[in-house]
């Protein structure tokens, strides 16, 4: 029994453990690296045909991204996941997929008037076609069984919609362990999503440590406080950007701004709001068919009074480009909800050129920022930044909304490793940055936890914990 780290180890994205048991290989999560983690997305460091089955913990791309790379590589077992993740994996994955295409394509433009060799897209749609095809559903709170020697079931993570944290049963040679994995682990009271499910017992914990470092700010009223920004903002006749991941945040956004509206806490209560995401369209229309299902009991209430949480007057969702470039030129002050959520791509970085540079706007950041991103620059006080070969000066005001963030702060990392009744042999501190999660593993030896910050490709024994391989520095 063998746990390998082939991703997020000291390192924020790319999620990615193999296990070996009962005769057996398999993944849980195979995403993408992003921002500054970015090094070899190109190549998997495995056999891709060597992978039995995937277990997948939510769609997120570093944790699903470079899934259709392990297709296209030759994997053709299952792929196992929360209903809800299945459904949303299907239009993530394409959004991905025309990503990588548009970019061979531009880069090998680029490439013929220099003479250099074409490059080929990390994976193509038809690929994505191919995984989606391999998808099983699966429920919460349901044990699922690979052989006599695995069976895993999932737990309501708390972080968006599908996500989950799994308990994994093994049997080899007389030996029984239960490893957990947490996923990604929710902030509390979010809007939509239930809380964090907590598990009480494990051999081996691998857990997230994003804020594992820092809490984010309390409120009291969380859209009580992004009205004041809005209207501070509208007064004055700017507009509000709001880079926004398209799964996840953006709805819980709107559910915040429905709730605004109703209660009017803007002066101009008619404020227009845009939606500018394809992707984050078709995931809101999603959300909206299956919020019965997997919303906490507050959103459930609003649905059964026959209200949609996600919807309110002055809401629009634009699609074309041409529609996206017309509220740049728009200049009725407004709210523009946009993608990607680190301003590393989308047309988010055509509404900060836009709008950086005007004093009278502001930009609101919801999400976690990785190093070697847009959205980290401008939040650590960037006073000029590049967008498309520009330099663009940063007047606008910014904000860090971290109380909105879909990702448990320290003491919710805490809580939930504290939920265990004993403590487990070992606590393997994954998905931080490499200083963040060396401290968030010495804080819980501090409490009396076995845990460790494991290297790139460093291999541990699940029969008695021990390191097998140190593994690289990266």
């Amino acid at each position: 029994m063998n746990l390998t780290f082939y991703g997020a180890a000291r390192e924020v994205t790319g999620s990615c453990y193999s296990l070996e048991a009962d005769g057996k290989k398999f993944l849980v999560d195979c995403g993408l690296q992003q921002g500054q983690d970015e090094k070899d997305n190109q190549r998997l460091p495995f056999n891709a045909s060597d992978i039995d089955f995937v277990i997948l913990t939510h769609t997120h791309m570093d944790h699903s991204g470079r899934l259709p790379l392990l297709v296209k590589e030759g994997f053709r077992g299952k792929i196992y996941a929360i209903e809800a993740t299945c459904d949303l994996a299907s239009v993530m994955l394409k959004d991905s997929a025309s990503i990588q295409e548009m970019d061979a394509m531009w880069e090998n433009k680029k490439n013929k008037r220099t003479g250099k060799d074409k490059v080929a897209p990390l994976y193509s749609t038809a690929d994505v076609e191919d995984t989606v095809e391999l998808l099983v559903p699966c429920s919460y709170n349901n044990m699922n069984k690979i052989s006599d020697g695995i069976q895993f079931n999932f737990i309501d993570a708390g972080h968006i919609l599908g996500s989950g944290s799994v308990e994994i049963f093994l049997s080899e040679n007389g030996i029984n362990k239960k490893i957990v994995f947490s996923g990604d682990i929710g902030n509390l009271e979010q809007p939509i999503i239930k809380d964090p499910q907590y598990i009480k017992e494990a051999d081996f914990v691998v857990m997230e440590s994003t804020y594992g470092d820092r809490n984010h700010e309390k409120s009291d009223d969380y859209a009580l406080d992004l009205a004041k920004i809005i209207d501070r903002t509208l007064l004055r006749g700017g507009n509000v950007i709001i880079p926004s991941f398209a799964l996840g945040r953006t709805q819980g956004l709107l559910y915040l701004i429905r709730d605004i509206k109703e209660r009017k806490l803007v002066s101009v209560s008619n404020f227009p709001v845009y939606v500018d995401s394809p992707l984050a369209s078709e995931v809101t229309k999603l959300y909206d068919d299956d919020l019965m299902i997997y919303g906490d009991s507050q959103t459930k209430e609003i649905l059964k009074g026959g209200f949609n949480p996600l919807d309110f007057p002055d809401l629009t969702f634009t699609d074309s480009t041409d529609e996206s470039k017309e509220l740049n030129y728009n200049p009725v002050p407004k709210v523009i909800i946009s993608s990607s959520g680190m301003c590393d791509g989308g047309r988010i970085r055509h509404h900060l050129k836009f709008n950086l540079w005007k004093e009278e706007c502001s930009i609101i950041f919801s999400g976690f920022q990785a190093y070697g991103t847009l959205g980290r620059e401008l939040l650590d006080g960037a006073k000029e930044v590049t967008i498309y070969g520009e330099e663009i000066s940063v007047l606008a005001d910014i904000y860090n909304f971290t109380s909105l963030s879909a990702h448990a702060d320290r003491d919710g990392l805490l809580r939930w490793i504290n939920s265990f009744e004993e403590k487990p042999d070992k606590v393997f501190v994954t998905h931080g940055e490499d200083q963040v999660s060396d401290k968030f593993a010495e804080y819980l030896n501090e409490l009396g936890f076995l845990a460790v910050a494991p290297l790139y490709k460093s291999v541990y024994s699940l029969s008695n914990g021990e390191l097998v391989s140190p593994g690289v520095v990266r």
